[in-house]
């Protein structure tokens, strides 16, 4: 980054992680699934974790967004750039309902009401301009959304709803 504050929220895209981020821009989270051993994974890897098929034998799939909790941390404290405009934010780790676990964060639910696992779904949330992250809310049986990044001048608590303003569908 030229001239500004380092982000540690951002990811590190290149050729081939263009397709995650590109999809995720558009509201959809996708895997990659192994086509020798047929297990998917997450986070995207060009060779498949479990059994080492290389990249001919992998390919990317759409997921659910179906997930349930599998533990989660409420922070309190973090001093890496935004993270200390957030607190506290729910980072957590949950099974996709195609098998993977990912490391994300839980939006728009109160840290007491979270329980292992309770279904959750997931939405996006623009991280910067155009950067477009998965993060995941309690399944109320609704489909998967945007929402924009609130402003580190907005006094909304990250387990608050999130207003209709900066959602999209």
């Amino acid at each position: 980054m030229s001239g500004g504050t380092a982000r540690y929220d951002l990811p590190e895209t290149d050729d081939f992680t263009r397709t995650y981020w590109d999809a995720a821009a558009e509201g959809r989270l996708l895997l990659r699934r192994c086509g020798d051993c047929g297990r998917a994974h997450h986070y995207p890897r060009e060779f498949c974790p479990y059994c080492w098929a290389g990249e001919d034998r992998v390919t990317w799939e759409p997921a659910s967004g179906r997930a349930t909790l599998y533990t989660w941390s409420v922070i309190h404290r973090n001093d890496l750039p935004p993270f200390g405009t957030r607190v506290p934010y729910t980072a957590a780790v949950v099974d996709l309902a195609e098998g993977p676990r990912m490391m994300t964060e839980v939006v728009s639910c109160e840290a007491a009401d979270l329980r292992i696992g309770m279904p959750l779904t997931v939405t996006f949330r623009e991280a910067a301009d155009g950067v477009w992250v998965a993060v995941f809310r309690p399944d109320q049986g609704q489909s998967s959304s945007r929402t924009q990044e609130l402003p580190a001048s907005a006094s909304v608590p990250v387990s608050a709803p999130v207003p209709a303003s900066v959602v999209r569908r």
